[in-house]
C-alpha cells in the first residue's frame, strides 16, 4: 500500500496489523518468516531500506528460538528438516492417495524421510519416492461411473 516505506517500514506496518486479536492468532506465527527476509524485495534483489526506514529482521521463532539474520533464520529452519519433512510427505502421500493416511503408512513416510536426508531433500526425489511406495502402487482407483441411459 502507498503508505509502507513512506509512513512506516512494511515492518511498522504489520505490527500495527497484529495489535488485532484475530489477525494476531495467525500472523504471531507467520510474520516472523516474512520479517527474516524482508531484506529481500519482491525480485530477489539484497535491500537494506524499505523507502526511507532500515529493516529489520531479526525474529523469534514460534519454538522461542531467536535470529538477527536471515542466515540465522535458515540455520533454525534447517534444524527443523526433520519435521518438516515428515509433516510434507504426510501431506502429499495424502493427496497422491485420495485418503487419510493410517498406521500402516508410518513406515512409507519414514522411509521417504530417511532417503530425502540421504540426499539433502531435493523436492523431487519426494515426488519420485511417493510414486514409487507401496500406498501409490497397491491404491484402488475410482470405479467408473455408469452413464445413465439418455431417453
Amino acid at each position: 500500500e502507498g503508505s509502507v516505506g513512506s509512513a512506516g517500514s512494511l515492518r511498522q506496518q504489520m505490527e500495527k496489523h497484529r495489535s488485532n486479536a484475530v489477525c494476531a492468532s495467525c500472523h504471531n506465527r507467520m510474520d516472523t518468516l516474512g520479517f527474516g527476509l524482508e531484506n529481500y524485495d519482491g525480485t530477489g534483489k539484497w535491500r537494506t531500506k524499505d523507502g526511507k526506514f532500515d529493516i529489520e529482521v531479526s525474529g523469534t521463532m514460534p519454538n522461542g528460538k531467536s535470529f538477527q539474520t536471515p542466515a540465522e533464520m535458515r540455520t533454525l529452519l534447517l534444524d527443523q528438516m526433520p519435521d518438516f519433512t515428515r509433516c510434507i510427505t504426510e501431506k502429499m502421500l495424502t493427496y497422491a492417495l485420495g485418503r487419510g493416511l493410517e498406521r500402516y503408512d508410518r513406515k512409507t513416510v519414514e522411509s521417504i524421510g530417511r532417503k530425502l536426508a540421504a540426499n539433502g531433500y531435493p523436492f523431487q526425489l519426494l515426488i519420485n519416492e511417493i510414486v514409487q511406495s507401496l500406498p501409490f502402487q497397491m491404491r484402488r482407483g475410482e470405479a467408473p461411473k455408469q452413464q445413465v441411459a439418455q431417453r
